[in-house]
């Protein structure tokens, strides 16, 4: 078959779940005197428009049955569709048995996706799994030498298109293309339920699993200019984030920015409300609670000012005028928040190189579900980090206990080293950071840069004392000797929380006991890498 070959379009099947469009293309198709083989509610539609419709059924002289679950596995369908035009025996069969050519299909699928993620039952699920959809489009996508196949219905205006300026055919160029698009959204359904399938296993985690993604949009570049980059959707996960959010102004989103603030509204998803996360590097450089989302951010950009320019700042309850005056008196990348107010809009619209964006209401089950990275060879998995502690979870382990402030800084202060690279050392007091120590292949560097943050923090406002002082400390994983606890308490530090376990616990109580500092452990710890 030619490379241009062109193929008229003579007889059409629709069948669809997503009518977007059906009824334009109905009406195309009929208009220029193509046959339309119809099913169900999209024959029901076609008809409510005054499109002339054959059911299916009438067609094979076969009924639906069923419920509608059998309605087009059938010689007389799939041998219309996967007839090779160029085939004699192909032929033959189709003239032996009167079976009539299909020449266009348009057909999308079952929301099965949509319906795992509003949280159906499971029996709700599986009956959105689609059968005779994802087999009419591969049988169609399969014969794209001959045949049209319509899986998306983003799709149907090019193929309009493409009639109106053949006479009523479609090029091969294109029905290559469509074909594509057919096989990647069939892979990409099948990746769903096999998703869902495998999160229904005791271990989650199956003999072979498949991952899908839609494009949203192609990125100027990677991490670096020299590397490439796109951002995929995946239907099935509806968390707010910036994946999904809404931008209302500023310049295109980088892969770093998506990255960080990702990070950052993780972050912030997880603090009382209100509060602030500044985010640099997927590092956070400060984060608070206050009394008001403006407090918040004060306080926040105060554990760090130095490292907060050029990073992102995310909120978790809707941004006012006020909070946005205070973020723009500096540069940042990114603003990510659940909304923002009129005003706030008007203020930050000043900035226009500044990336907008808006979630939506915090989701509490945001953060279910699993987190994928590529290595070498294939892929790591594994369940998102949605551990917590509360007061109760706590076990004091030295003379001296800490005080209800202490408490509530201490559990604060470990949320925050959650998210922060190991090795990881947070500083807090009165629910805001003062310094923090991210990412050191050393706990005792960790908190050296922890205590240099804060003394830098303290400087910076005109402080004479170091912020380490009567603040506490959390470290993300268990203290293997004293040296990183006894560098926190010569800073200043009054209380300290880690997860325990160390084969040297001991030796690190006595030192927290000699230095007259409250310790308590968690028994989870929060690597990041």
């Amino acid at each position: 078959m030619a490379e241009d070959a062109l193929i008229p379009i003579s007889r059409a099947l629709i069948s669809v779940a997503d009518k977007t469009g059906i009824v334009e293309l109905g009406r195309f198709l009929a208009a220029r005197g193509v046959e339309i083989l119809s099913t169900g509610g999209t024959a029901k539609a076609l008809r409510d428009a005054g499109i002339k419709v054959k059911d299916v059924a009438q067609h094979t002289g076969f009924p639906e049955m069923m419920g509608g679950r059998v309605k087009t596995l059938h010689p007389h369908i799939h041998g219309a569709i996967l007839a090779r035009r160029d085939n004699a025996q192909d032929q033959e069969a189709l003239d032996a048995l009167g079976i009539g050519a299909i020449d266009l299909v348009a057909v999308n699928l079952y929301p099965f996706e949509q319906t795992v993620a509003k949280g159906a039952g499971a029996a709700e699920v599986i009956e959105n799994i689609d059968i005779g959809g994802p087999t009419l489009i591969r049988a169609a996508a399969k014969n794209f030498a001959a045949v049209t196949v319509i899986a998306d219905p983003a799709d149907t205006a090019a193929v309009i298109k493409e009639m109106e300026a053949n006479g009523g055919a479609t090029t091969l160029g294109l029905r290559h293309r469509l074909a594509a698009t057919a096989f990647a959204r069939i892979a990409h359904y099948d990746a769903a339920i096999d998703g869902w399938f495998a999160g229904q296993s005791e271990t989650g985690f199956p003999d072979r699993i498949a991952f899908g993604g839609t494009l949203k949009e192609i990125l100027r570049y990677g991490e670096n200019p020299h590397q490439r980059a796109a951002l995929y959707l995946d239907p099935a996960d509806r968390s707010p984030g910036p994946a999904r959010a809404e931008q209302s102004q500023g310049k295109a989103l980088s892969f770093n920015n998506l990255a960080d603030a990702d990070a950052a509204f993780a972050l912030v998803a997880e603090l009382a409300r209100p509060a602030i996360a500044i985010i640099k590097h997927a590092n956070p450089c400060g984060a608070a609670l206050g009394n008001d989302l403006h407090q918040a951010y004060v306080r926040a950009l105060a554990s760090d000012p130095e490292s907060a320019f050029g990073g992102i700042v995310a909120a978790n309850q809707p941004i006012d005028a006020r909070t946005a005056e205070a973020i723009v008196k500096i540069f940042v990348e990114v603003v990510i928040a659940p909304a923002l107010d009129d005003d706030a809009r008007r203020v930050l619209a000043a900035k226009k190189n500044l990336r907008v964006l808006t979630t939506g209401a915090i989701d509490d089950a945001a953060q279910a579900g699993m987190t994928v990275r590529s290595v070498a060879g294939g892929y790591l998995l594994q369940s998102r980090d949605t551990g917590a502690v509360q007061a109760g979870d706590l076990k004091t382990v030295t003379r001296k206990k800490p005080s209800d402030d202490e408490m509530r800084d201490l559990l604060f202060a470990f949320t925050i080293a959650k998210h922060v690279k190991s090795n990881a050392i947070v500083f807090a007091k009165g629910g805001a950071t003062v310094g923090i120590g991210a990412g050191q292949m050393s706990r005792v560097d960790s908190t050296r840069m922890a205590v240099i943050k804060a003394q830098a923090a303290a400087a910076a406002a005109g402080e004479g004392m170091s912020r380490a002082k009567g603040a506490v400390a959390a470290s993300d994983a268990f203290y293997p000797f004293p040296d990183a606890l006894l560098a926190a308490a010569e800073a200043g530090v009054g209380a300290v929380i880690q997860p325990g376990g160390s084969i040297r616990d001991a030796d690190v109580i006595e030192a927290a006991d000699g230095a007259g500092i409250a310790m308590v452990f968690t028994g989870m710890r929060h690597f990041r890498h």
